[in-house]
């Protein structure tokens, strides 16, 4: 269990990298560009739905928001767009 957690971070901060790159394409159309800049304020904010200290919900709203945000943004996006970008991430050069 503790492996497939790990493979989902993996993933997460994978789609999440894709996403950035997303954002500064100009290809990316405005409403995608909103909802992929809105995912990665909400998981940078210190503000939450439901605060962290609450113990599980604290963090499962960070979990399920953040995601989706950012599935709903890449869905409104070319898929050539994001294959090529996620080829970039995959060779390693979408970090900077």
């Amino acid at each position: 269990m503790l492996r497939r957690m790990r493979q989902i971070a993996k993933n997460l901060a994978r789609e999440a990298r894709v996403g950035r790159l997303v954002l500064r394409d100009p290809r990316t159309p405005w409403p995608a560009r909103i909802l992929l800049a809105a995912g990665v304020a909400y998981a940078l904010s210190p503000i939450d739905l439901i605060p962290d200290f609450i113990p599980v919900l604290g963090h499962l709203d960070d979990a399920v928001v953040v995601p989706l945000l950012l599935a709903l943004g890449l869905a409104m996006v070319s898929p050539e767009v994001i294959r090529e970008h996620r080829q970039t991430v995959m060779n390693g050069d979408g970090r900077g």
